[in-house]
C-alpha cells in the first residue's frame, strides 16, 4: 500500500442510520474512519460489529466507522431486508448499501469481513481482512490521532449516525422457539436480549427473563429443554444459546434462576480437541442452536463452522465434528467441512443441521455426515425436485417429524421447504414469510414457523403446499485472474503497532490451502507454516474456488505480561484461468501503508 493512496469515494444504492443524508468523504474530512465490509449472513461480519462496539465508545469524538454492506445471498440485495437486519443487529453507525459491489471491488476486498482505515486527510492508511483487529486498530487510531492532533488535521465533533425510531410490540427479530410441558412456548426473543414464555396461542406474555444486552442475554437464539432425568441432576430445566456472549446459560423455569453453564465469554481463538474441557473455561463462538443427541447437548457452533458438545451433568465441553474450514465436505465427523451450522433437529439416530452458508440441509448417522440437499458456499436459490438439484438460500431452522421426513426454514427465500428422504425430493411447503428462522412442531402437531423479520409466531394451516418454480443463483463476485501453472499464493500480514510475532509455543504462522474442485489444484494443497505457497494451476479446470485458512498469532511489545493476539481468516476467492494473467495472488491479512 505504498506509495500513499487516496481513498476511493463513497458511493454507493443509499445510506442507513443518517437520517436521510448520503455522506462523502469531505463530510468526513478531520475524522480517523473505519469501513467495515460486511454481509448480514456473515457470523464473522457479526463477531466485527461487536468487536467494533467499544472502539465507537472510546474515540467517539475522533472516529467514525462506515458499515460497506456488500451481499453475498440474493435476498441481501433487498434494500428492506438490510435496513432490517441494520436494526437486528442494533447497528450504530451509518451503512452504505454497496448492492452493486461497487465500494468492494475499489478497495479490493476479497473477503467477508474486511476492514480499511481512512486517516484525517483521506488516506488509506490500512486494510485487513477476518476479525480480532480490535486491539491492533485501537493502537493504530491512537498513532492516527496524536499525529494529527499535532499536525492540526484532526477534527473532533459529532458523528453522523442518527438513530432510527424506537421498535414496538411483543416481539423483537425472535430466533428460536419450544414447548414446554403444560404447552406454554418458550422464544428466544433475540433483539430484545431476554428469553420469553408465551401462552400455547403464541402472543399473550406469560413472562420475561433477561431484557438488557449482557443482563444476562446478548443476541440470544437456541433453546433445549433437558430429559427430565438430567433435569432434576443439575437443577436446570432449559439450555440457553447466549449467542453473542459466546455462553450457554441454564435457566430454572420454577425459580426463574438463569445460571451460566457453560462458555468464559471470551470468542473463541484457539483449537479445542474433542477430549473433555472445563465447560465455563472454554472459548466458545456464537453458539446458535443447540438439540440433545448421542446423550449430550449438540450445539451448532456457528462463529468457528463446527458442532460441540456439552455434558451438562460433567460440565464439560468437546468437538463433535468439523475442523474449523469454511465449506462443504462430507465424512467421518472430524474430517467434515461446514460453514455457520445454525439449525439443529434430533430424531432417532439423525441429526438434522441447517448449515446455512453452504445453504444445504445435512445430518450425521453413526459418526459420518452427509449432505442430503445443498451444493456448496456459493449455489443457492429457490429450487424444488429431486435432491440433487433442489436449491435452498441461507437456511437457518430443521425440524424432524415423525414420518422421517424434514421441515427447512428457507430464511432468505422466505419460505418453508418439506425434504423427503423416501422420494429424495423437496418442496415447498409456504412460502412469503419474513426470514423463518425455525420451526416448532408442537405435541399436537401444529407447525409453528418463528417469522423473525415479522417480529411474530406463526401457525401454518394445514396441508398448505405451493409449487414454487424458483430460480437458480450463483454468488458472482470479481474473480481472480490467475495464469495457469505455477503461481505464488502471498498472505501479507503485519503485526499492529506495539505487537510483534508470538513463536513461543511454535510457528506463529498458519495457512491451509484447498480447491474446489479439487482438480484445480495439481500442487500446493495442505497446511503449512509459512504465509507464502507455490500452487500448480491446472491449466484444464476453466475456473473453480481457492480456499485458504490463514492465521498469524501476536503478543504485545510494551508489557511484562503482554496479551497475546490470534488473527485468522478463511477465505473462498474464486479465480479464472486466464493465459494472460498474473501469477501471484496476493491477500491481505492485515496490511499497512508503511
Amino acid at each position: 500500500m505504498n506509495p500513499r493512496v487516496r481513498a476511493p469515494e463513497l458511493k454507493g444504492r443509499g445510506w442507513l442510520n443518517t437520517g436521510g443524508k448520503e455522506l462523502t468523504l469531505a463530510d468526513l474530512r478531520g475524522r480517523c474512519i473505519i469501513l467495515d465490509f460486511w454481509t448480514f449472513c456473515c457470523i464473522n461480519c457479526l463477531h466485527v460489529l461487536d468487536e467494533l462496539r467499544p472502539l465507537e465508545e472510546k474515540y467517539g469524538d475522533a472516529l467514525v466507522v462506515i458499515g460497506v454492506h456488500s451481499p453475498k445471498f440474493e435476498h441481501e440485495r433487498d434494500p428492506k431486508a438490510l435496513a432490517a437486519a441494520v436494526e437486528r443487529y442494533g447497528v450504530h453507525h451509518p451503512v452504505i448499501d454497496d448492492g452493486d459491489m461497487h465500494l468492494w471491488q475499489q478497495y479490493a476486498a476479497k473477503a467477508w469481513p474486511t476492514l480499511a482505515v481512512v486517516d484525517p486527510t483521506g488516506y488509506l492508511v490500512a486494510s485487513m481482512a477476518g476479525e480480532g483487529h480490535a486491539e491492533g486498530l485501537s493502537r493504530l487510531i491512537d498513532e492516527l490521532v496524536a499525529k494529527h492532533e499535532a499536525n492540526g488535521t484532526l477534527h473532533r465533533g459529532d458523528g453522523p449516525y442518527v438513530a432510527p425510531p424506537a421498535p414496538e410490540g411483543l416481539l423483537h427479530f425472535p430466533g428460536k422457539a419450544i414447548e414446554l410441558p403444560g404447552g406454554n412456548l418458550l422464544v428466544s426473543d433475540s433483539a430484545r436480549h431476554s428469553v420469553v414464555e408465551l401462552s400455547p396461542d403464541g402472543e399473550t406474555l406469560v413472562r420475561r427473563f433477561g431484557g438488557d444486552r449482557n443482563e444476562p442475554f446478548s443476541e440470544p437464539q437456541g433453546l433445549l429443554a433437558l430429559p427430565q432425568a438430567i433435569r432434576d441432576i443439575i437443577g436446570y430445566d432449559v439450555v440457553v444459546a447466549d449467542t453473542v456472549n459466546h455462553q450457554l446459560r441454564g435457566l430454572n423455569l420454577a425459580t426463574g434462576e438463569i445460571t451460566l453453564v457453560a462458555g468464559s465469554g471470551r470468542p473463541w481463538r484457539s483449537t479445542v480437541d474433542d477430549h473433555p474441557h472445563d465447560a465455563l473455561a472454554a472459548d466458545l463462538s456464537s453458539p446458535w442452536d443447540l438439540a440433545w443427541f448421542d446423550d449430550k447437548v449438540i450445539i451448532a457452533m456457528a462463529g468457528i463452522h463446527q458442532l460441540w458438545w456439552f455434558d451438562p451433568i460433567q460440565r464439560t465441553v468437546g468437538v463433535y465434528a468439523g475442523t474449523t474450514v469454511e465449506a462443504l465436505r462430507d465424512g467421518p465427523i472430524p474430517d467434515v467441512w461446514m460453514a455457520q451450522p445454525s439449525g439443529l433437529s434430533a430424531t432417532g439416530t439423525r441429526l438434522w443441521i441447517a448449515d446455512s452458508e453452504t445453504s444445504a440441509l445435512r445430518y450425521v448417522e453413526d459418526g459420518v455426515m452427509h449432505t442430503a440437499v445443498g451444493q456448496g458456499l456459493f449455489d443457492f436459490g429457490h429450487v424444488d425436485g429431486p435432491a440433487d438439484q433442489a436449491l435452498f438460500q441461507h437456511p437457518l431452522g430443521v425440524a424432524a417429524l415423525a414420518d422421517g421426513s424434514v421441515l427447512i426454514a428457507d430464511t432468505y427465500n422466505g419460505a418453508i421447504r418439506r425434504f423427503d428422504p423416501v422420494a429424495n425430493e423437496v418442496s415447498t411447503v409456504d412460502s412469503g414469510l419474513a426470514e423463518p428462522s425455525d420451526i416448532l412442531v408442537t405435541g399436537s402437531g401444529d407447525v409453528l414457523v418463528v417469522e423473525s423479520a415479522a417480529h411474530r409466531l406463526t401457525r401454518l394451516a394445514p396441508g398448505v403446499m405451493k409449487t414454487v418454480a424458483g430460480e437458480r443463483h450463483k454468488t458472482e463476485r470479481p474473480p481472480s485472474h490467475l495464469a495457469p501453472g505455477e503461481v505464488t499464493l502471498d498472505v501479507i500480514f503485519t503485526p499492529a503497532p506495539g505487537q510483534k510475532l508470538d513463536s513461543q509455543f511454535g510457528s506463529p504462522l498458519r495457512l491451509t490451502v484447498s480447491a474446489s474442485p479439487a482438480e484445480l489444484l495439481l500442487d500446493g494443497e495442505g497446511t503449512t507454516t509459512e504465509l507464502t505457497r507455490r500452487l500448480v494451476l491446472n491449466p484444464d479446470v476453466p475456473k473453480g474456488v481457492l480456499q485458504v485458512v490463514a492465521q498469524a498469532a501476536t503478543c504485545d511489545l510494551d508489557a511484562e505480561f503482554g496479551a497475546c493476539h490470534l488473527t485468522r481468516q478463511d477465505w473462498g476467492v474464486p479465480i479464472v484461468i486466464d493465459t494472460a494473467a498474473p501469477s501471484r495472488l496476493p491477500l491481505i491479512l492485515r496490511g499497512m501503508d508503511a
